[in-house]
This record gives structure tokens, C-alpha cells and sequence, in this order.
């Protein structure tokens, strides 16, 4: 049984207008591949004609556009050629689609549950884990905050991107990054000519521990160096040195 239905355009900020033409060109023609006759047919919706395809239509085909208003286009249950030309329209699913109730919940509640399942790991966080978790998404230096403007900004930053959050949170080498982020920000690790030597700064001990290469990341060459049989003792003796 045919149904009323309203289509949306998929883009956050929708134009006044927005028209879909009823026809291809001869440079751009509209197709729809029938896997039943293994050809593509070309479409073309008139609104006195009972098929959405050409093959199928008379000579008297009167092809108008197609435009949403606001964002929106409803068509009633009485115009079901331009609902069959819109669910099969090489445009659905990228430039517009078919509101549907039901998949919107579903997806809505899908979001919902994972802004709170972000809340509520970023709630959990220690303060170590949350100034490394601050330094990665807010790109902050967390010395500068108090523990409650963290937490806060956090919370925002959670709140906006819980996926990203839970990516990085749940990512052991994303972990190890904020924790040599840290090393920098407490000056454990320094910089030296121009930033193209990392060195190790001990309280009784300063020794040059890799040379970046041009165009390398910082963080990627101190972490495969700390990570490696000789940057191993440096990094328990940073971390030594943090938890002092």
C-alpha cells in the first residue's frame, strides 16, 4: 500500500531551493541499472506518466523539476512515479533521503547512548588520564588549568565528539603519545638545535637521546625511540621522574 512521503536534503544547512532535474542531458545522462535486464535504462519523471523510465513512457511526456523547499519535499501517495524516480534517483542517499521515523530514533538513541557512554568514562578518568586525555583532544597545556576547568572542557569536548573521545581513550599508542606529550610539558624532555634534537633531562643527568628528521613528527620519533631496546631505561626513568 502506497504511502505519503517527505525526503530531506542531507546537507546540514539546506538552500531555499534546491531543484533535481527531471531529465538527464546528453552529457550527463540519468541512469538506473536493472539487474533483471541487465541494462541500464534512463529516467525521467512527467508528471502524466505512470513510469519513471523513458522505455516506458509516450510521446507526450510533460518533464518538470523536481525542487525541495526549505530542505523538504513531500509527495503524497498519489504520485507514486515520483516517488519510485526519487527512491531510485542516482542522488539518494548522498545529496537527499527518505525520512524515516523509525531509523532517525534508532540512530538518535545510538548517539545518545554513546555520548553517555563517553560521559561516563570521561568521569572516570584519573587526573593523570585526564590531563593526557586534555593535551590530545583540547591540545592544552593541563598546567595551566585547574582540575575543574579540565573536567569541564573535557566534559564539552566529550559531549561534541564521544567517538573520537573513545577512540582515543580505548588506544594504548594514543595513551603512550599524551604520556610524552607530558615528559615535554614538565620539561623531563627538551628540545635542542632548533628543535631537531630530543634530549633527556634527569635531575643529575642530561644526555641527547635522538635527532628528528626533517619533516618528522616529534612525538612519533621520541615515542619508536623510547619504545626501542635502548630508549626503554629512559622511559621507566620518565616516568620515575612524573610520579615524583
Amino acid at each position: 500500500m502506497n504511502k505519503d512521503k517527505t525526503y530531506r536534503l542531507k546537507r546540514d544547512v539546506a538552500p531555499l531551493a534546491f531543484m533535481i532535474p527531471g531529465r538527464g542531458s546528453r552529457n550527463q545522462p540519468l541512469l538506473y541499472w536493472d539487474e533483471e535486464r541487465g541494462e541500464n535504462r534512463v529516467m525521467r519523471y512527467a508528471r502524466n506518466q505512470k513510469s519513471p523510465f523513458e522505455d516506458e513512457q509516450d510521446g507526450n511526456a510533460i518533464v518538470e523539476p523536481i525542487i525541495f523547499e526549505d530542505g523538504l519535499l513531500s509527495v503524497p501517495r498519489t504520485n507514486p512515479v515520483l516517488q519510485k524516480f526519487l527512491d531510485i534517483h542516482p542522488m539518494n542517499g548522498n545529496r537527499f533521503e527518505e525520512i524515516n521515523l523509525e531509523r532517525d530514533a534508532e540512530a538518535e538513541v545510538e548517539q545518545m547512548n554513546l555520548e553517555v557512554d563517553a560521559l561516563i568514562e570521561c568521569k572516570s578518568l584519573t587526573l593523570d588520564q585526564l590531563e593526557s586525555m586534555a593535551r590530545l583532544m583540547l591540545g592544552v597545556d593541563p598546567s595551566k588549568y585547574t582540575t575543574a576547568e579540565l573536567r569541564r572542557d573535557m566534559l564539552v569536548a566529550v559531549r561534541r565528539d564521544p567517538e573520537h573521545f573513545l577512540t582515543l581513550v580505548n588506544d594504548p599508542d594514543v595513551k603512550l603519545q599524551g604520556q610524552v606529550q607530558r615528559f615535554f610539558d614538565d620539561g623531563h624532555l627538551s628540545f635542542r638545535r632548533n628543535k631537531t634534537e630530543i634530549w633527556y633531562n634527569g635531575p643529575t643527568n642530561k644526555k641527547k637521546l635522538v635527532t628528528v628528521p626533517h619533516g618528522q613528527d616529534y612525538l612519533s620519533v621520541a615515542i619508536s625511540y623510547l619504545l626501542s631496546d635502548e630508549g626503554l631505561e629512559h622511559l621507566r626513568a620518565l616516568e620515575a621522574l612524573t610520579q615524583e
